[in-house]
């Protein structure tokens, strides 16, 4: 079987790593490129809503479950490779691709270490002080604007958060109902653009798939939507984006072959892009081993090959190069790759950081507030 075309990101077009320099640029919301939705031009205020894990496709498949998101003016847009929130929230927040920021993947090498970036830790513990969020990723967020950002308190503190949010304002939440009064307090207070994320839809897919539970989170995700524009007045527009998409996995997960694994040194990244790292002098065979047996249920190329199709954007810096692998492993049928170093508190039923339309596509909704 021929492996599908791959969805590329659509680097300085309709992509995520581009809303921040559309927004925040010297023209502001007056000369913004045509895959903006139209309700955000001339907005006085911007209010930027990440709903982690909400994917285009998803969205497209459960209309009856959110009504003010379907009644929105919008599209679909792009993510970044990786389709994976570490990678895609740092792209949202600099309005770089990751080859750039080099916040290349969920678990990539750092100074010989594989640093788990959400958790900032690698197998010694907290890596906070021996591998500095500003030297993983130094690029302020929002070009440098001291914007107010409307994340969960319990990550204000974290090295990710030190990592995608340098110079924000934090505003934290513990529930949803303090998300939007905080959003309604800097709005009320003037600001001109308010980044809010929210993490829920995300949460509940990887633990119980798309099945009520998920339903009932798309229901709550869309009552939050709503109620921010209630508390925006007409002159704000309400933007809704994603990071990602997803795709059920459940107990589909594969074993590297022998053949393969006696070649890997380690493996990075994670189960829907995995990164396999060669032994010295090495590369060429896993490549082509790795070809033979994994090439008929994933995209499978050398590091040299990801970086001239684009994948990681126009540019890929020394740092960020030397966070990548040397094969990639990226399945394009609903499979995970295992890596028992790569462990959770429980087992994900969705995931996502491959190429697929389910991951790669995120909306851009936007509508004017309705106080």
């Amino acid at each position: 079987m021929m492996p599908p075309a791959p969805v590329l990101p659509d680097y300085g077009g309709g992509c995520i790593s581009s809303l921040a320099p559309a927004l925040l640029g010297p023209s502001g919301t007056k000369s913004l490129p045509g895959w903006m939705p139209a309700p955000a031009r001339d907005a006085a205020q911007i209010v930027l809503l990440v709903l982690d894990g909400l994917g285009w496709e998803q969205l497209q498949n459960n209309v009856a479950l959110c009504p003010t998101l379907h009644r929105m003016t919008g599209a679909a847009i792009t993510t970044v490779v990786p389709s994976t929130t570490a990678t895609a929230l740092s792209s949202i927040t600099t309005g770089l691709a990751p080859g750039e920021h080099g916040v290349v993947g969920y678990r990539m090498e750092v100074q010989g270490e594989i640093l788990n970036v959400l958790r900032w830790g690698t197998s010694e513990g907290d890596a906070r002080k021996r591998i500095r969020p500003t030297f993983v990723q130094p690029v302020p967020a929002f070009l440098g604007a001291s914007v107010p950002a409307v994340t969960k308190a319990d990550f204000v503190g974290s090295g990710f958060t030190a990592a995608h949010l340098g110079g924000v304002r934090h505003h934290g939440w513990r529930m949803p109902s303090t998300l939007l009064a905080q959003v309604a307090s800097v709005v009320d207070a003037g600001e001109t653009f308010v980044y809010a994320y929210y993490d829920g839809v995300d949460k509940v897919a990887h633990e119980f798939g798309f099945g009520p539970a998920y339903a009932a989170e798309l229901v709550a995700a869309d009552r939050l939507v709503a109620d921010l524009l209630k508390l925006l007045p007409p002159t704000a527009c309400l933007l809704v984006t994603a990071d990602h998409g997803q795709v059920i996995v459940g107990t589909n997960t594969v074993a590297l072959g022998p053949d393969v694994q006696r070649l890997v040194r380690i493996q990075s990244g994670e189960g829907r892009f995995r990164w396999l790292h060669a032994r010295p002098g090495g590369a060429a065979e896993l490549l082509a081993v790795a070809k033979r047996e994994h090439g008929h249920h994933a995209w499978v190329h050398s590091v040299q090959e990801v970086i001239d199709a684009g994948w990681f954007g126009p540019q890929v810096t020394l740092n960020a190069r030397s966070r990548l692998g040397d094969v990639a492993l990226v399945p394009f049928i609903d499979i995970s790759f295992d890596d028992p170093a790569d462990s959770g508190p429980f087992p994900l039923v969705s995931r996502h950081g491959s190429l697929t339309a389910e991951e790669m596509l995120v909306p851009l909704m936007a509508a004017r507030g309705e106080r």
